[in-house]
């Protein structure tokens, strides 16, 4: 079991550096395979997708429509004009991005992965956060890594990201989002299992958002994270510290600590809601497209984001 402890008192902040040489070397190793999973799931989703189309500032032809009294005549597209009785003006496709953050918790427990699991929770977090920057990209916004990159809408966004993750240096504050402000209007999107206190999420909250942005959070748990489906004498070992805790009769823990697990989660969202568009749950026994499509849509309904005008 993952994080046992974690649901009972808090989580360390810091791992052993051979854990998270070995951690980021696996990452790497997997890697490819998560891209070509990402890219696969992004353009299943995006099939649902449209772009801006909106008349505005840009380079991208949109649509021809009829010149009305008063506009300038500079407007007038005259070789369109041409063919026809009336005269035309040739309008560009809206293009002010939209910027959108996004962090995925990279910390050692994150690799954990029951038999009951497609994946580990880290190669998901990957995953998902991949394959929305690909769509958002794709849907014309800006899109950036919290604390890692600047924002971007270049089309190797995804091996950019890829890149970025790798080489991503162990937080010092563990598996909590970086304390940054972004800029009003951003949204931002925080992917991990958020199994720390929620004061200090909370707080984190609190620090991205100061400025005025959204949050919107997953929650991506290991299926015996979400059950514990344990009986008689189980070893649970802290994945971070190595801590170890030997439950004689682990099913007698069972409801207490799925009910502690659905009072942080209540937690989450109260801390959430005041600040931003909601919370998505995700397990990884269940399709990646499932919170991808529950993101996209909150990103869709939250304002002015992937063609939602």
């Amino acid at each position: 079991m993952s994080r046992t402890a974690v649901a009972i008192e808090p989580k360390p902040t810091r791992a052993a550096s051979p854990r998270l040489v070995a951690d980021a070397v696996g990452l790497a190793e997997r890697m490819p395979d998560i891209m070509v999973a990402a890219r696969r799931i992004a353009a299943s989703v995006s099939h649902g997708l449209h772009g801006r189309k909106r008349a505005g500032p840009g380079e991208d032809f949109w649509q021809y429509r009829r010149f009305q009294q008063g506009e300038a005549s500079s407007l007038v597209d005259w070789r369109r004009s041409a063919r026809d009785d009336h005269l035309y003006v040739r309008e560009k496709e809206w293009e002010s991005a939209h910027t959108i953050w996004l962090w995925t918790d990279l910390s050692p427990s994150m690799a954990v992965r029951s038999d009951l699991a497609n994946q580990s929770k880290r190669d998901r977090a990957v995953l998902l956060t991949l394959a929305l920057s690909e769509l958002l990209v794709r849907a014309g916004e800006r899109v950036g890594l919290l604390g890692l990159t600047r924002p971007t809408a270049s089309r190797f966004v995804l091996d950019r990201f890829a890149e970025a993750l790798i080489a991503a240096p162990p937080a010092a504050e563990g598996s909590l989002p970086p304390r940054i402000s972004v800029a009003r209007f951003s949204e931002v999107v925080l992917v991990g299992d958020l199994l720390d206190p929620v004061e200090e999420l909370d707080s984190r909250f609190e620090t991205i958002a100061s400025a005025g942005a959204r949050l919107h959070l997953t929650q991506v748990l290991d299926p015996v994270e979400e059950t514990f489906p344990f009986d008689g004498r189980v070893e649970f070992v802290e994945p971070e510290t190595g801590r170890r805790f030997i439950a004689g009769r682990a099913e007698g823990y069972r409801e207490a600590y799925i009910a502690r697990l659905a009072a942080h989660r209540t937690s989450l969202i109260d801390a959430t809601r005041p600040r931003g568009d909601g919370f998505v749950l995700h397990r990884t026994d269940r399709p990646a497209v499932e919170p991808l499509l529950a993101l996209t849509q909150r990103l869709a309904h939250a304002g002015d984001v992937m063609g939602a005008r």
